[in-house]
């Protein structure tokens, strides 16, 4: 149920104002492909795909350009990393996954936005203009796959310290 109540946040969170790529997105991602139902991670790549559209065309009246099928590639990916977490995730390979995710996404697209977008000269020199045209999104992205991860990964667990606590004060004063 989690997983698909932080799916909704993040998709949700999209239409919303926030700072630069400080979203629950990676998270979210991550927390399915780990707790989800593998007979429905086509849901969360769907949602974020339908999103990426309909910010692009309705939102910001942008063209729809090759480099949203590397965003979508990507959420695919985090997804399938978020698969080999398994149910019960420690918690450094859960940073090491957001870390992960959050420095590909970084890598991923602002290459391809060098590739298919006409803002940066096609060269070597080019493809280093639009990674440090992307490094104050970077920080802020970086930020948020880190905290909304690690918030949604301890979720459960805090959920099911204060359900043990609780049950254990019930039977402690009907005693």
């Amino acid at each position: 149920m989690l997983a698909y109540l932080f799916l909704v946040l993040a998709v949700a969170v999209r239409f919303m104002p926030h700072p630069w790529m400080f979203t629950p997105v990676t998270g979210s991602l991550l927390f399915f492909g780990a707790r989800g139902s593998r007979r429905q991670l086509w849901l969360p790549f769907l949602l974020l795909a339908a999103s990426d559209v309909v910010l692009t065309k309705l939102v910001y009246s942008y063209p729809f350009s090759p480099d949203h099928f590397v965003t979508f590639a990507w959420y695919a990916a985090v997804l399938w990393l978020g698969t080999k977490l398994g149910k019960e995730p420690k918690t450094l390979p859960v940073i090491g996954a957001a870390l992960a995710s959050s420095v590909s996404f970084f890598l991923v697209t602002n290459l391809a936005a060098w590739a298919w977008l006409d803002m940066y000269p096609k060269s070597l020199s080019g493809v280093m203009m639009s990674y440090v045209a992307g490094l104050p999104f970077f920080r802020h992205a970086l930020e948020g796959d880190l905290l909304f991860t690690l918030a949604m990964f301890a979720t459960p667990v805090v959920l099911r310290a204060l359900s043990d606590c609780l049950s254990q004060r019930g039977h402690s004063a009907a005693a």
